[in-house]
């Protein structure tokens, strides 16, 4: 079997409606099966009725394919889109308490706050409490720069993604 690690990471985009238990089944189809999940997010969309789940996993194109199957047997299920690969436009929150032991420390991490156009939301003596936006793979540079600091706390929403929009 291929190693999970290995595998390529999908971005999944379902439509289900917004009922009692949906996301309880969802990831239960994931479990049962023995794939993870990555990221998920989910929301309510413009019409109550429906909620919006991504679903970031990994895995070859049988496991791809066995989920998609599975997801489109769900009764609560929608619409089901395997968005890797379509040039998608995905996007990430990451609030990171950092520990700072000088002033010049401070000033390094608020270089490299500005530089990720993130944002500084708390400030004390020895902490910096930054706000983050963007793709997931940028987090991931900013978060691999800065831990070196020392990441006291971190919180990431998880990856929220949409097609792009068609060409005229």
């Amino acid at each position: 079997m291929t190693n999970h690690a290995e595998m390529e990471k999908h971005t999944i985009s379902v439509l289900v409606a917004n009922k009692f238990g949906v996301l309880a089944r969802v990831a239960g189809l994931f479990s049962g099966r023995g794939y993870n999940i990555s990221s998920l997010t989910v929301h309510e969309t413009d019409d109550p009725a429906y909620s919006k789940m991504t679903i970031v996993t990994a895995g070859d194109a049988a496991i791809l394919e066995q989920i998609d199957k599975q997801l489109r047997k769900l009764i609560e299920v929608i619409k089901v889109d395997d968005l890797t690969g379509s040039g998608f436009i995905e996007r990430e929150m990451a609030l990171l308490k950092l520990r700072t032991s000088s002033h010049e420390q401070q000033s390094q991490i608020i270089q490299l706050v500005e530089v990720f156009d993130g944002t500084i939301v708390s400030v004390s003596k020895n902490e910096l409490a930054v706000e983050i936006a963007g793709r997931s793979d940028r987090l991931d540079d900013f978060i691999e720069l800065v831990r070196d600091y020392g990441i006291v706390e971190m919180a990431r929403s998880g990856r929220v993604a949409i097609s792009r929009c068609k060409k005229a």
